[in-house]
């Protein structure tokens, strides 16, 4: 059985969490999308905290002997998540700093070859 003073302090510990992600998406520094992520693994957390009889539960299931492993187990298995989350994020990202670069590049050689255009073909142009 879990003290009961862990459990109130653990609870603590994930409200504050939730207070944090809350005020970033205020702030907007996090976007809605890629905050459910973090608000998904405090829900596991406090589910956790406040139903360990659950851990237990699922540890005998899963065939994990201790139920800390099992925990061990289930964090591993919600970074995972979470950094493939964050790569698929980054990867798009990627992309589209490359066409922002690639834009940003064409648009400069157009400025470019404007400037170096002789003024009589640059008053027929605008004409």
């Amino acid at each position: 059985m879990v003290p009961l003073m862990l459990q109130e302090v653990s609870l603590i510990g994930i409200l504050i969490f939730f207070a944090a992600i809350f005020y970033l998406l205020k702030k907007k520094v996090l976007l809605l999308k890629y905050t459910l992520m973090w608000l998904f693994s405090g829900l596991v957390m406090a589910v956790v905290v406040i139903f360990p009889g659950l851990l237990n539960k699922f540890s005998m299931l899963v065939g994990i002997k201790t139920p800390s492993n099992a925990l061990f187990a289930a964090l591993i298995f919600i970074i995972l998540l979470i950094l493939m989350s964050l790569t698929s994020i980054i990867s798009g990202l990627s992309v589209t700093n490359i066409k922002l670069a690639q834009s940003v590049a064409l648009l400069e050689k157009r400025v470019r070859d404007l400037e170096n255009m002789p003024t009589d073909m640059k008053q027929q142009k605008s004409s």
